[in-house]
């Protein structure tokens, strides 16, 4: 299925149908001079491609490029690229109007016009609520017109900050907890996603976010996590992710499964730029009330000032081999990650090798983490559903009922429901969940906090995002960073993993690690 919608409902929603988008486009295109070709390089900013939001600001203080040229140029990447890679689900019909108005506000010196972020278009994950003409649907056609009473914590601080809302991205269909056979990637809404450096699977779910940053449809994005779903798809689009501390970034208007582990974070082409978005959306948000006590880690002067060069020089940065380094047969991989771990330590960084986790058997072989997101899923989209101003589904229930309804929109035949279907069948935190928290806690405890504490880690670091369990689970930080690619052409990053509120370190270890590798390199295309 393609973004030109192939349904009389979905048509009926959208707020900017491809079909109608993609002529309007080449109307605009054929009537001005901003395409990247026309921005010459002697100008200091030659093209779209890798253009980092420092590029961005300086030629828009050198008065090379405007916020309405630049979102023309990336909407001319979507039209070419976004057919076959399927990252972006819906395009703001506001974006030039939010791109005119920053480009005003620049002209007139306007308060806020500096931020980094200002006039830099963003996609957000369509699980991630903007109050305006975008939908958000988590890639379901079931949310398809409904409307959500408000921004999304995390979006109002982006506009704040004077960020252009490009659109929305495609995801695995909420957030991967629909089906446990669904491909990654998938939405009924957005179809089959694809790496655009394998054409292959993009991992997720925040795999839209990912697709669209790695392959410069869009200059910056954001993506969401409760398991992996930012680290995954940051290490097979050869991007950078960061998972926040849960709680350190307002979940408010993001569509659920757990507060206990959703977090809201940045996926972009480099460390600095996701530092920027991340300076842009924590602090308190009295619609989440975790964020309120986590906002105390949050660093006086915000986190820009973590972008050290020498930020890996004396970092106690541990090793776990067993399970993370067990790369089989792949000895491209083995010896890329050996090689980097040789540049951290000329780099100054302390590796502390060789170092087991306790409890390793127990964190793995635990199901505590199904039991208590399957009733936690149930409470929190219950919540959430009920809260929206207008929705054809108001429940769990009423969701497993559309799915049955639209089995042939929404691939129920060929990808099921299983997990709405479990998690359906739950009645509230019971006994067995409770045991189940408890459990989850104790495995926290026992395993990550006392090898961290022990050996006094400033950071694990670990190979992709094999890691992501455990910093789920505890609600911990990390920061994945392109690293290379493994003997099939996939790409991967080394993970940053640390206890909560550790962000201002694992920045300074990934921006130092990317600094003294630059492996990230765009994507080639074929077509």
């Amino acid at each position: 299925m393609t973004l030109e919608f192939e349904t009389s409902m979905a048509t009926k929603y959208s707020p900017l149908s491809f079909t109608v988008f993609s002529s309007l486009l080449l109307i605009l295109l054929a009537t001005t001079s901003s395409s990247a070709q026309a921005i010459k390089a002697a100008h200091g900013f030659s093209s779209i491609k890798e253009a980092t939001v420092h590029d961005i600001q300086l030629a828009f203080r050198q008065n090379q490029l405007s916020s309405r040229k630049l979102v023309e140029l990336y909407l001319k990447q979507i039209s070419r690229l976004n057919p076959v890679l399927k990252g972006v689900l819906e395009v703001n019909p506001d974006a030039l109007y939010q791109a005119d108005k920053a480009d005003h506000e620049r002209k007139s010196k306007a308060p806020g016009s500096l931020s980094p972020l200002h006039g830099i278009p963003i996609l957000l994950k369509d699980n991630i609520a903007a109050k305006d003409k975008l939908n958000s649907t988590a890639g379901s056609y079931a949310l398809l017109g409904s409307v959500v009473p408000r921004d999304a914590g995390v979006v109002t601080k982006l506009r704040k900050a004077g960020a252009i809302i490009l659109g929305k991205a495609t995801l695995s269909e909420w957030s991967n907890y629909r089906s446990n056979r669904a491909p990654n990637g998938w939405s009924a809404r957005g179809g089959k996603g694809k790496s655009p450096y394998t054409m292959g699977d993009p991992c997720g779910s925040s795999s839209g976010p990912a697709i669209s940053v790695a392959a410069n449809m869009a200059a910056v994005s954001l993506g969401t996590e409760t398991d992996g779903s930012i680290l995954c798809p940051s290490s097979y689009n050869l991007v950078v992710g960061i998972k926040p501390t849960v709680g350190l970034t307002s979940r408010a208007g993001v569509i659920p499964i757990s507060p206990r582990q959703d977090t809201v974070g940045p996926i972009c082409r480099t460390v600095a730029d996701a530092v920027y978005v991340l300076d842009a959306i924590v602090g308190i948000d009295h619609y989440d009330n975790a964020t309120i006590e986590i906002s105390q880690y949050i660093p006086k002067g915000g986190y820009a000032q973590f972008l050290k060069a020498d930020g890996l020089q004396a970092k106690r940065v541990g090793i776990v081999r067993d399970p993370f380094y067990n790369f089989g047969n792949d000895t491209i991989a083995t010896r890329t990650v050996e090689q980097h771990l040789k540049t951290l330590r000329k780099q100054g960084t302390i590796l502390v090798d060789n170092l087991k986790l306790a409890n390793m058997v127990e964190i793995f072989g635990s199901s505590d983490e199904g039991t208590a997101l399957a009733a936690e899923f149930k409470i929190y989209i219950n919540a959430y559903l009920k809260e929206l101003v207008a929705s054809p589904v108001r429940s769990l229930a009423d969701l497993i009922a559309f799915n049955k309804k639209n089995s042939k929109l929404e691939m129920l035949e060929e990808y099921g429901q299983d997990q709405f279907v479990e998690a359906e069948a739950t009645n509230g935190i019971g006994n067995a969940e409770k045991a189940a928290l408890a459990n989850l806690a104790k495995l926290t405890r026992e395993g990550f906090v006392k090898l961290m504490t022990k050996n006094k880690l400033d950071a694990l670091v670990t190979p992709g995002y094999s890691v992501s369990y455990i910093l789920a689970i505890g609600g911990f930080p990390g920061v994945i960073v392109p690293a290379g690619y493994d003997s099939d052409g996939v790409p991967f990053g080394l993970s940053f993993g640390g206890l909560k509120g550790s962000e201002p370190k694992l920045i300074e270890i990934a921006y130092g690690f990317e600094q003294a590798t630059k492996i990230r390199k765009p994507p080639k295309f074929k077509f």
